[in-house]
């Protein structure tokens, strides 16, 4: 006496649970959140940028290290948005579900975060060496 089991679901039942891709220009939740996530972090990554040029005294005038301290915020803030939105797109690239921008605003904001960060550190040697940049 054998017992045979086969699998109840038929074949095409799989293809109706595929994510259906959104077209190029519709603007899905996803796609919102993670290009919020990238302008946030193209925002701390700019005034980073800037901030470690000011810092150096390259470019003017400023506080660079207020400057850093808000590229050390938003870029992290970036990080989380964007990995929150990767990690709950449930499709593949192209599918509308903000997969690429939450790329994006990843390494935007990880690229902000070192920036901010060596700004942040050359303005505590140059006040630690009374004003004077050092190197």
């Amino acid at each position: 006496m054998s017992v045979t089991f086969a699998l109840a679901a038929p074949a095409a039942a799989h293809a109706s649970v595929q994510p259906i891709a959104a077209s190029v220009y519709t603007m899905t939740p996803g796609r919102l959140g993670a290009s919020m996530a990238a302008l946030i972090g193209l925002t701390g990554l700019v005034v980073g940028g800037l901030a470690l040029a000011r810092s150096s005294g390259r470019i003017g005038t400023g506080n660079a290290r207020s400057r850093a301290l808000v590229a050390l915020v938003a870029s992290p803030i970036s990080v989380a948005l964007g990995g929150l939105v990767v990690a709950t797109a449930d499709g593949g690239l192209g599918t509308g579900n903000g997969l690429g921008g939450g790329i994006v605003a990843v390494l935007v904001g990880l690229i902000g975060t070192v920036l901010g960060g060596l700004a942040l550190a050359r303005s505590r040697r140059t006040a630690v060496a009374g004003g004077r940049p050092t190197g």
